[in-house]
C-alpha cells in the first residue's frame, strides 16, 4: 500500500471518529475513493481503529457490493431480470464468462473487465441486455458478444 492510499484512508477514518460503529461506513468510503478495500487496507483500518481484521473481512464478505480486488477498467453487467432471462440473457452470461475466462464478481488477469450480474438494468424492451461501463446493448446474443467486446479489448491495448 502506498503513501497516497494510507493518506486516504487516514482521511476517511478522521471523517468518521465521532460516528458511532463506523466500521460500515468507512469500508464505504475507502471503496468509493480507492475503488476496492484490499487486505493490505482491511489490515491498516484494523491497527488504526478497535475493529479486528476479522471483523473487518466479516463485513467485506457480508455485503456483495464489496471488491476485495481492484475493478477492471471496463465493468460488464449482464442483466438476469425476468425478460432478459426469458429472452437468452442466461446464455449470454455463460458466453460472456467464457469469453472472459471469470465469474460474476470476478476481474480479467490483465483487469480489464470486471464482470457483474444484475437483476434489472431497467431496458426490458430491449432484452437480453447488457451495459458496459454507461453503455447499453440490446438484444444481444451470445454469439455476437466479440462484436461488442472488440473495442473494448481494442481501446484497452
Amino acid at each position: 500500500m502506498d503513501v497516497k492510499d494510507k493518506y486516504v484512508i487516514d482521511t476517511v477514518l478522521e471523517k468518521f471518529k465521532d460516528v458511532r460503529d463506523p466500521a460500515l461506513i468507512i469500508l464505504q468510503n475507502i471503496q468509493a475513493v480507492l475503488g476496492y478495500v484490499g487486505r493490505d487496507y482491511l489490515e491498516y483500518v484494523a491497527e488504526r481503529t478497535d475493529y479486528s481484521l476479522t471483523e473487518l473481512y466479516g463485513i467485506i464478505t457480508f455485503y456483495p457490493s464489496f471488491r476485495l480486488e481492484p475493478p477492471g477498467k471496463h465493468t460488464i453487467k449482464v442483466c438476469q431480470g425476468t425478460a432478459c432471462h426469458v429472452r437468452g440473457g442466461e446464455k449470454v452470461l455463460k458466453a460472456v464468462e467464457e469469453k472472459l475466462g471469470i465469474k460474476p464478481g470476478g476481474t480479467t488477469k490483465d483487469r480489464l473487465f470486471s464482470l457483474e450480474m444484475v437483476r434489472c438494468l431497467g431496458c426490458c424492451g430491449l432484452s437480453p441486455v447488457i451495459m458496459i461501463d454507461n453503455e447499453t446493448y440490446g438484444r444481444v446474443k451470445a454469439a455476437k458478444l466479440d462484436e461488442v467486446l472488440v473495442k473494448y479489448k481494442e481501446a484497452g491495448e
